[in-house]
């Protein structure tokens, strides 16, 4: 029985149970199936049906389909925001409610739902509190965003008076506040101009060299690919093709070649050559600019003639507290194969270990390690009463969820 079948009643594991991760993988999807149901409880809509999913750290991977094809609902499911009908689901190497999950976990969703009347720096500022990140800490952060995203000069503008584009950037620079290793990007240049999109997707490419986790969900293709190493093509709730950007895209039975231009009698004697092989020129054609090229070069040539714009500017370097992950500088590499044997292996007799904490390490060597390895120090004390954070699984409770996973 392969892990996307459907299982039985009897076999099928709790929808919340956590899946065996290895190292390197940061999302893993085991026949995830969700169905939402009318009033009667009757089945009415299966908007996921046996998806498996494994997205490997540090790499971007990109989650396409047509609308109604399940990615929002998977988004969903993988934030904890849904409950799965059945399958497993880890989610760095936690179930997806796991309190610890989402402290590093980044997430811009198709729209951005921002307070209008806070400006740029309170609603960074706002969002950096809910992380409970310490006032100093969260201010050079802040600083650090707009200047990513190019919002310095507009920082205190309403949000609500921003383009959509301009919006996305706030979007965006949020979902960096508490420096996440995974980080889940839906439509993250909608409604921006060409310039903005450059700017953003060069952000998202140079954070997955930075060891981030990135997943994304759009409908420009374009940008996928650009950025992504691996996608996955989704249609009526199923994995309808996964692979590598070249795998999905090369044409096996065409051979192209370039070279400089050919005058009339040597493209002759090239068909002639052809010919005697049995072979045809299927057409000669000048080789294109893309239009994003041609029209980032006009907006550059006019920029260095020194005219301006109003609204954002370019964006700034990377900021420096989102620090390469531990894990990835380590050259930790995914092993699915591993993951896909915890996945189907009986539990051992002793009981398995228990799941390793993925949280980041600090990083004592990294200059910047002031804006990362003191927020636990100053982190005010909780009101007396609180609920204590979460913790880790035990040994005895990661038993028990494995003891789910077993050959049918």
């Amino acid at each position: 029985m392969t892990p996307s079948a459907t299982l039985s009643p009897r076999a099928t594991p709790t929808p919340d149970a956590d899946v065996p991760a290895a190292d390197g993988v940061d999302i893993k999807c085991v026949g995830l199936v969700k169905t939402f149901r009318d009033f009667w409880m009757r089945p009415r809509v299966r908007a996921v049906e046996g998806v498996d999913l494994e997205v490997r750290r540090g790499e971007v991977f990109g989650l396409l389909g047509p609308n109604g094809s399940g990615k929002s609902t998977t988004i969903k499911m993988l934030l904890g925001l849904l409950t799965p009908t059945s399958g497993r689901i880890a989610v760095l190497g936690r179930r997806p409610r796991h309190v610890q999950t989402k402290k590093f976990i980044g997430y811009l969703p198709e729209e951005s739902y921002l307070y209008r009347f806070l400006s740029a720096r309170e609603t960074l500022d706002f969002y950096g509190r809910l992380f409970r990140i310490p006032a100093a800490i969260r201010r050079e952060r802040v600083d650090m965003l707009l200047a990513m995203v190019g919002l310095e000069a507009v920082e205190h503008r309403p949000v609500g008076e921003f383009s959509k584009g301009m919006q996305r950037r706030v979007g965006l620079a949020q979902s960096l506040i508490n420096d996440p290793q995974l980080l889940i990007l839906d439509e993250p240049t909608s409604g921006m101009d060409p310039i903005g999109a450059r700017q953003i997707k060069d952000v998202i490419a140079s954070l997955a060299a930075r060891g981030k986790t990135i997943l994304l969900c759009t409908h420009l293709l374009s940008d996928v690919e650009d950025l992504c190493s691996r996608v996955a093509i989704m249609y009526g709730g199923k994995v309808r093709a996964e692979g590598t950007i070249d795998q999905l895209l090369q044409e096996e039975h065409l051979t192209s070649l370039e070279t400089d231009a050919l005058p009339a009698d040597a493209l002759a004697e090239v068909r002639a050559v052809l010919e005697r092989r049995g072979l045809a020129i299927k057409s000669v054609a000048q080789p294109r600019r893309r239009l994003e090229s041609l029209f980032l070069d006009i907006v550059d040539r006019a920029r260095k003639e020194g005219l301006q714009t109003s609204g954002a500017r370019n964006g700034g370097a990377i900021a420096g507290f989102l620090r390469p992950d531990a894990a990835a500088e380590q050259g930790a590499a995914a092993d699915g194969g591993a993951v896909l044997e915890q996945l189907t292996a009986r539990p051992a007799t002793a009981g398995p270990a228990p799941v390793a904490d993925r949280s980041p390490a600090p990083a004592e060597a990294d200059p910047l390690a002031r804006l990362t390895a003191a927020a636990p120090a100053a982190t005010p004390p909780e009101p007396t009463g609180s609920r204590p954070e979460s913790t880790p699984p035990a040994a005895g409770d990661q038993g028990m969820l494995d003891s789910l996973v077993r050959k049918p």
